[in-house]
């Protein structure tokens, strides 16, 4: 366990000017709150801390941050409180070790919801101030370092979790280092086998390739010495979890891979960097299409490189990466590297650093936690995001929008801006018209064609690539569906009142919201329209001296029952006492599918405008037209407070077609199916399905989903369909 002096000597070697009693005080504080507990290797739990803080020196960050990690678990894991914390170390450690403090006593009813809510917590005290990010990266680390101690069934869970979280989160703040070794660690414990297996294989090609490597190395120094170009050229290994997932994603065998070893070239400065390309690309030809430049066009996470493939010595594929040196350290160690972690931070630093591609991609990750979604739709937003290579497109104005590979228009248009997203309706590629689903390619010029009202349809949302599409997606129709329910709870309310006999009012609604458990009158709304709460229940909740009287409406007042009983009975939903007899006013008004009603029709049947229809309310999915002879209305016989008074209320002149199933039994012969869609589609309609059922040789029923203009279309079709020589008979579903 490393001791006291030597935790400040390791700080003072690159901090001479370190706060030596700050150190001294939260080292012997923290071994008293940690006393003698264990971990379960059997070692002092106070030897993790100071592992944590040794991780972070070797990244040379502030006296504040070494605190934090040597405290990190006190208040977790020991009787030490924020407040103590802050008294005795001041306000800034107090909340670093907060923010790295799990939430406690949480009723939470998953694992799964224990660990997202936990990195929610992680990313909001990581935008306030990113220290906290780097704390728990090297607690991470070190934990992932000791997992053989771990029970087998947590040590799984942990290095998935590491190789789901961690470890891609490490990546897109820079940390090359950290990431590689967090992958390989949960790689080894994941899937032993496999990484044995390429271990022992990578071992094998390195003795075997130690001289190319090193004549490679030399071949390519002395070129660029020549030149007068001081530069260091060293030969880099892929890692083992990066190889293996290589071979996964592109399904091919180690032999197969041709980017096992490459070249590393580091020069003073980003002119040389430029330098040593062209030296190298009039040296050696170049491979087509494995040139990118990130001196340019940084990636998210700051890393800046320029990156070609060349024929080089002994022809020989290389691969060089060529960077200054200020490139390679934020290449290593990301927002570690940047000046606002250090004590000798000035105001331009300061500024610069809080603008780094890094912090901004954080900051916009933290905004989604404002919208509103659940932990686990945030986890899954931000592996979305974590785990993606870029691709860079351009707005019509030049800016540069970075997008994860295999990102669509519709991701670049909420990644330009969410209102953008909500009303794309269309987008031009390069100056030409493209499908809003193109995937984008590096250096696209995409110009987006929105308009106004429109909402995104939610099959968008399983299309999308980024997590703010989806983000932003999932909460635009939630709030089209919200509204769409509560406009539709509105409408049955009113009308409940008035057949009712009682006066409606916002006032009395918002008085009644507490009887309901509703927090608002548009929450109630939407509850009536989804059908968890019944008109009758809001009627009552505002006059409970009301008792209503629910009819079968499959029962005539004659008594009839069953299909003619069905008919004389459809229009006497929901009487109540003192209600007009006749009030047909008092209908809710259809105005098709795409009105502000979540309306659908009934399959197997539809319904279409002439048809006298009743509404059945489903719960959570609005309301199903069926026409008034539909024989499936009989299942909801004993269910009378889920049937509703409805009308067809359509604009004049509007060309909106309606679902209805015929079937025609026809002669089984070449040419008649073709006759009988010449009818439908010569008629003006639309065929959406056929299905064919043949009950002998010589003739077949043909069922056909088909939209029509309103009742008079689909009669006016059937007697066409009657008259063609092929037909034998034709006639509707009811379904």
């Amino acid at each position: 366990m490393m001791r006291q002096y030597e935790l400040v000597d390791r700080v003072r070697k690159y901090n001479p000017h370190a706060n030596e009693d700050l150190l001294n005080r939260a080292y012997v504080y923290a071994m008293k709150a940690h006393g003698a507990q264990l971990r379960a290797s059997g070692d002092l739990y106070f030897s993790h801390p100071l592992e944590v803080a040794a991780i972070l020196t070797d990244m040379k960050v502030d006296d504040a941050t070494i605190v934090a990690a040597v405290l990190h678990d006190t208040i977790e894991d020991t009787a030490s409180t924020k407040d103590e914390i802050d008294e005795v170390f001041g306000s800034e450690i107090g909340s670093l070790v907060d923010g790295l403090t799990k939430l406690k006593k949480l009723d939470l009813v998953s694992k799964q919801a224990e660990q997202a809510e936990n990195f929610r917590k992680l990313l909001l005290a990581v935008a306030d101030d990113v220290r906290v990010l780097l704390v728990k990266l090297a607690d991470r680390l070190h934990n992932m370092r000791t997992l053989q101690f771990v029970p087998p069934e947590k040590r799984a869970r942990v290095a998935q979790e590491t190789l789901d979280i961690y470890a891609p989160l490490a990546g897109r703040m820079g940390m090359q280092w950290m990431r590689g070794e967090l992958e390989n660690l949960a790689f080894r414990t994941l899937n032993p086998e496999a990484a044995a297996t390429i271990e022992a294989r990578l071992a094998s090609l390195r003795t075997k390739n130690e001289k190319l490597i090193a004549g490679i190395e030399g071949e390519l120094s002395q070129a660029l010495s020549k030149n007068g170009i001081e530069a260091q050229a060293r030969g880099r290994e892929k890692s083992p979890y990066s190889i293996f997932r290589k071979m996964e994603q592109k399904s091919i065998a180690f032999e197969q891979l041709s980017d096992i070893f490459g070249f590393r070239v580091v020069v003073p400065s980003t002119q040389d960097c430029y330098r040593v390309l062209g030296i190298v690309h009039t040296k050696w030809p170049t491979v087509p299409g494995r040139f990118k430049d990130y001196i340019s066009t940084p990636k998210q996470n700051d890393y800046r490189s320029i990156h070609t493939t060349v024929v080089g010595p002994g022809m020989q594929r290389v691969e060089l990466q060529i960077r200054s040196a200020d490139m390679q350290d934020i290449a290593e160690n990301g927002i570690a590297a940047h000046a606002l972690y250090k004590d000798d931070v000035s105001g331009d630093a300061a500024r610069l650093t809080r603008e780094s591609l890094a912090y901004q991609w954080l900051k916009r990750t933290v905004e989604l936690l404002a919208e509103g979604d659940s932990p686990e739709e945030f986890l899954e937003h931000t592996k979305l995001e974590m785990f993606h290579d870029q691709v860079f497109c351009f707005t019509p104005k030049g800016r540069l929008i970075a997008l994860p590979s295999g990102a669509t228009p519709i991701d670049f248009a909420y990644a330009v801006h969410t209102q953008l997203g909500n009303g794309a309706v269309g987008v031009k590629i390069n100056g030409r018209i493209a499908p809003l689903l193109s995937e984008l390619h590096n250096g696209d010029e995409v110009d987006i064609a929105r308009a106004e009202g429109q909402s995104p349809p939610a099959a968008w949302e399983s299309l999308v690539v980024t997590g703010k599409a989806r983000a932003a997606i999932r909460r635009a129709t939630r709030e089209a569906s919200r509204l769409q329910y509560a406009g539709l709870g509105r409408q049955i309310v009113a009308r409940a009142f008035e057949r009712a006999g009682k006066a409606l009012s916002e006032d009395k609604l918002k008085g009644a919201l507490p009887r309901l458990a509703r927090q608002n009158v548009e929450d109630m709304l939407a509850g009536v329209g989804r059908g968890e709460i019944f008109s009758g229940d809001v009627v009552r909740a505002v006059h409970p001296e009301f008792r209503e009287e629910r009819k079968p409406p499959l029962k005539s007042a004659k008594g009839e029952s069953g299909w003619f009983g069905l008919k004389k009975a459809a229009s006497l939903v929901f009487r109540f006492p003192g209600a007009s007899p006749g009030a047909a006013s008092s209908a809710i008004p259809i105005r098709g599918l795409g009105g502000d009603l979540p309306v659908r029709f009934a399959p197997n049947g539809g319904a279409v405008p002439g048809d006298r229809i009743v509404g059945i309310l489903n719960p959570g999915e609005g309301i199903t037209i069926y026409p008034i002879q539909s024989p499936a209305l009989m299942a909801f016989e004993d269910q009378p407070e889920r049937w509703l008074d409805v009308r067809w209320d359509l604009e004049h002149g509007r060309e909106e077609l309606f679902p209805v199933q015929i079937v025609v039994n026809a002669l089984n012969e070449p040419g008649a199916l073709g006759a009988i869609a010449t009818v439908i589609g010569e008629a003006g309609a639309n065929i959406s399905h056929v299905e064919f059922v043949t009950k002998s040789p010589d003739f077949r029923d043909i069922i056909l989903d088909i939209q029509v203009a309103d009742l008079k279309h689909l009669t006016s079709i059937l007697a066409q369909l009657k008259a063609r020589s092929v037909v034998s008979r034709v006639e509707r579903v009811n379904g």
